[in-house]
């Protein structure tokens, strides 16, 4: 067996009123898209470079990069690259979540769904919990998302 954590964090793009947040390849349409040169899906982010923990690959950086000039932005993608070198089989996936906004609790079911499935996996493999760390941090103020998951593979 192998355990990785993965780690991503973003600050939500103010700016952008057109595009809408996307955590776990789910819409959260009350709160503004995350910054970042592709869809910013930080949940997904975050899953990926747990993967690249596992396989010593690394897709976030010159790899996603190179797929945002081309076009492909969707982070599933990025996903699905990382699990291209993932030999092992994945037995559990756990992910928190810390942010002010949105609420996460009423999407953590259609989240559980959207990676079980892009992972190609049981739901019930996948946990998720969310907290505003107390306010502590920039992400439990307000003006970001931090993301971390600790994958386990055999």
């Amino acid at each position: 067996m192998k355990v990785s954590i993965g780690q991503d964090s973003h600050k939500f793009d103010l700016k952008n009123k057109d595009e809408k947040l996307i955590l776990g390849g789910v819409i959260f349409e009350e709160t503004p898209k995350l910054l970042g040169n592709s869809d910013a899906d930080v949940v997904l982010h975050s899953i990926t470079n747990a993967i690249s923990g596992i396989t010593c690959k690394n897709i976030l950086g010159e790899i996603s990069d190179n797929m945002c000039k081309k076009g492909i932005t969707n982070s599933e993608e990025y996903v699905k690259e990382a699990l291209k070198y993932l030999d092992e089989r994945i037995m559990h996936l756990s992910i928190s979540i810390e942010c002010k906004t949105p609420k996460i609790s009423p999407k953590i079911e259609q989240m559980r769904v959207s990676i079980a499935k892009i992972l190609n996996i049981n739901e019930n493999n996948i946990g998720i919990t969310a907290t505003s760390g107390e306010g502590l941090t920039e992400f439990g103020k307000g003006n970001g998302i931090s993301v971390i998951s600790i994958l386990t593979v055999e």
